[in-house]
């Protein structure tokens, strides 16, 4: 069942963005982009057999085809995302200087998204991996206010690589705290994405269940300490301004508005006396009799229920991520059982897939 199927029906649910898109036969540079195909599962990383004709095709477009230099460029066993962007470079010059500089630790990159991602005269198919290439660079070096903005400018039906667009861009979403964003990227990765590596699906099931676990009170604790995550990463990377200073104004705010919070409510308990109070519905406190709450939780049945509060231990789940490789399979097996029946049914093709991908990993059958 398709992550996106599940994501709906999740309290946290959004609208996605738009729906996958299928990878189109490349067209000759200049021609008119064919409208994609909507589908499914259907957005792969692109070969170097589709992806050479086509910057050749652009390069001969824009007058800076050398037969010579891009066959100094396709080596074998040089990566094709590689080999695209050293290509995009011989009719850009000005490309190869915008990566290095998103690549170097210490730069600054400007708070705008630069002029060259914006052009909407140049290859829709250049721009984008372009603009995917930068913002990942971006991600890398942790500055994620620019990655994200970088990132919205490529067309994911374009990429050579969406994979790894979809998961740093989720990266950078969840570090900014835009939950919704972040969640409608994951569901694009692992819903999508036909051969997202594994190593990707296993980060973003863990980021997806963190997500879920995300309170909406603005003045939860954990919320506000990650807004201090924020503006420490901010002035480690020497970016104090304004934007840092908004943070900094939200913490205050959010602190002096949960400590009211408590106040209030210890006032009102000092006042009451609720060792008196019977228990709603009638009976006597601790009962079980009344219409409150049960004391004890429901137990969980076998193979999960849409009635279970979905909450995964992500601490347990990092754990024997780092030991899966020594768990012998009957072990192996058994945790796999354990987290399905612990999740509510709509949950369980997700956390097999998880297992299946850590076991790949491991060199396992999956």
């Amino acid at each position: 069942m398709p992550l996106r199927r599940t994501f709906f029906t999740t309290a946290a649910s959004v609208a996605l963005a738009g729906p996958a898109f299928a990878e189109s036969p490349p067209p000759v540079a200049g021609a008119p982009v064919a409208k994609p195909v909507y589908s499914f599962s259907l957005l792969k990383s692109q070969s170097a057999d589709a992806v050479k004709p086509r910057l050749v095709a652009w390069l001969q477009s824009v007058n800076k085809f050398d037969a010579a230099q891009v066959e100094a460029i396709w080596t074998p066993g040089r990566g094709t995302a590689e080999a695209a962007l050293a290509t995009i470079a011989l009719g850009l010059p000005d490309a190869a200087a915008l990566l290095a500089d998103a690549r170097t630790v210490g730069t600054a990159p400007s708070a705008d998204v630069p002029a060259l991602l914006k052009d909407a005269k140049l290859d829709p198919f250049v721009r984008s991996n372009l603009a995917a290439a930068y913002a990942k660079a971006l991600a890398g070096r942790r500055l994620y206010e620019e990655s994200v903005a970088a990132a919205k400018l490529a067309a994911p039906e374009q990429l050579i690589d969406p994979a790894s667009y979809f998961f740093y861009r989720a990266v950078a979403e969840h570090a900014l705290i835009q939950r919704e964003a972040a969640v409608t990227s994951i569901v694009r990765l692992l819903d999508d994405v036909g051969d997202a590596p594994d190593r990707y699906k296993v980060v973003a099931t863990m980021m997806f269940f963190d997500l879920q676990q995300w309170s909406k009170d603005d003045k939860d604790l954990t919320n506000i300490g990650r807004l201090m995550d924020n503006s420490g990463r901010r002035l480690d990377l020497a970016k104090g301004g304004p934007q840092t200073q908004e943070i900094q104004k939200k913490i205050v705010f959010r602190l002096d508005e949960k400590i009211k919070e408590l106040e209030a409510k210890a006032k009102s308990q000092s006042q009451g006396q609720p060792g008196d109070q019977p228990c709603p519905g009638g009976g006597a406190p601790g009962d079980g009799n009344g219409s409150g709450p049960p004391n004890a939780p429901m137990q969980d049945s076998v193979g999960g229920s849409d009635s279970g509060a979905g909450q995964v231990d992500l601490k347990k789940l990092r754990n024997y991520e780092q030991v899966w490789g020594k768990l012998p399979e009957v072990e192996r097996k058994k945790v796999t059982q354990d987290f399905i029946r612990e999740m509510p049914a709509k949950f369980k093709p997700m956390i097999e897939d998880y297992f299946r991908s850590l076991n790949r990993i491991n060199g396992f059958k999956p």
